[in-house]
């Protein structure tokens, strides 16, 4: 079982950064992918960046270019560094580990009805970022 704990959130002036932070433990077979989730209130769970296992990174139009996914393998940790920060991206952002179809839900490829996402998937339990006008 894949256990993810984020950290980094805060609050920020539209224009500024903040990197995310999620420690990643534990193992699952299934799991060869890692990514970013976010959900601002009221609307949709929305995935915005995802590293699999050989490399391939994918952004949601959303985020391109304004955010980095990168992962440090020797401290197992995911980072998700984001720059010129907007209101909109105001967001409980959630670190989740899946199978290769994480990468294709954030490539919009494929969806999932009411984002009932595959039970497989890990998740932390979230960090809050709020960004002010």
């Amino acid at each position: 079982q894949v256990r993810l704990v984020e950290s980094g959130g805060g609050s920020v002036q539209a224009g500024g950064s903040l990197r995310l932070s999620c420690q990643v433990s534990g193992y699952s077979a299934s799991t060869t992918c890692f990514g970013w989730f976010r959900q601002a209130p009221g609307k949709e769970r929305e995935g915005i960046a995802s590293l699999d296992s050989d490399g391939t990174i994918t952004y949601a139009k959303s985020v391109q270019g304004r955010f980095t996914i990168t992962k440090d393998h020797a401290e197992n940790t995911l980072y998700l560094q984001m720059n010129n920060l907007k209101v909109e991206d105001t967001a409980m952002y959630y670190c989740v580990g899946g199978d290769t179809t994480l990468t294709m839900v954030i490539a919009g490829i494929v969806e999932y009805p009411d984002r009932k996402f595959p039970a497989t998937w890990s998740w932390g339990q979230g960090t809050q970022v709020t960004v002010a006008s």
